[in-house]
């Protein structure tokens, strides 16, 4: 499927000088709403880009807290759900979870924006005592790998060359290489098909390895990169306060206005090494 862009009709206004008015066809992000389903009943719908939605549900149940692993899941599946014409718009997907694994509480047949996050877990206490992964950084980081990720993110945005209006997610491994970079309109569903995918390549936890994001840090983010294991959260927009008291708190670096040969680390930054650039401030 991939229905990832869309083209519109639009009316492009210059002013000045060298005003004009020129009708032209413009590529757009597709958004489209996703009803995820748990043994037939409904869920909660998420407002986002089509195209590997069986990680993004894997990835949203993960950060939810209702699945550990890929073996909670027996089977992904689209089914009803039809335009006027009668095709199937593969905007419903059902869910059925193995013996014992099941959501904490009723479900909450929540509707959930592009922009919006975690709905159930609300408190830091929360998400670090869920974190049940240790951090074993082996080394630390150089920070040219660092300060190079966002570029090397962008590389392999495609959807974003034709419309400038998605979001990026990757997952760098140890040796620095992005082995894995989706996109979607909505920032917590890109990070969470790059989950979903580590989850059902087991993957999970990150040990060791860096999410990286073409947004800011915001709390959402960073809860579920501190769910998922990983180790290193680099963004290229600003943190949050509760982002970085989340970080803080978990032992995840967090690393954001990453551009060109600068950054800002707000936590951890044992992680990386600093003494290669210069001397590391004390206190």
């Amino acid at each position: 499927m991939g229905r990832l862009t869309r083209t519109r009709p639009v009316v492009k206004v210059r002013t000045g000088p060298d005003g004009r008015v020129v009708r032209r066809s413009d590529t757009l992000a597709v958004e489209e709403p996703l009803e995820v389903r748990l043994g037939g009943t409904a869920y909660l719908v998420t407002m986002r880009t089509p195209g590997d939605d069986i990680d993004l549900v894997h990835g949203l149940l993960h950060g939810e807290g209702v699945i550990a692993s890929a073996e909670d899941v027996v089977l992904a599946r689209y089914c009803a759900g039809t335009d006027a014409e009668g095709h199937n718009t593969y905007n419903v997907l059902d869910v059925s979870l193995a013996p014992g694994v099941a959501p904490d509480g009723p479900i909450r047949q929540v509707v959930m924006n592009s922009a919006c996050g975690l709905c159930g877990t609300t408190t830091i206490e929360q998400v670090t005592s869920a974190r049940r992964h240790p951090t074993t950084w082996r080394e630390p980081i150089p920070v040219e790998r660092v300060l190079e990720a966002p570029d090397r993110l962008r590389e392999h945005q495609r959807a974003f060359d034709k419309t400038g209006g998605l979001h990026a997610a990757g997952l760098m491994d140890a040796d620095g290489s992005l082995v894995c970079v989706r996109e979607d309109v909505g920032r917590h569903n890109a990070l969470d098909k790059v989950v979903g995918w580590a989850m059902r390549e087991g993957r999970l936890p990150l040990t060791g390895c860096a999410l990286v994001v073409s947004s800011r840090a915001s709390y959402e983010l960073t809860q579920k990169a501190v769910l998922a294991g990983a180790e290193l959260l680099v963004a290229v927009s600003a943190p949050s306060s509760l982002a970085v008291e989340l970080a803080d708190e978990a032992g995840l670096t967090l690393v954001a206005f990453v551009r060109g040969e600068s950054m800002n680390v707000y936590t951890h930054p044992e992680r990386l090494d600093l003494a290669a650039v210069g001397q590391v401030p004390v206190g």
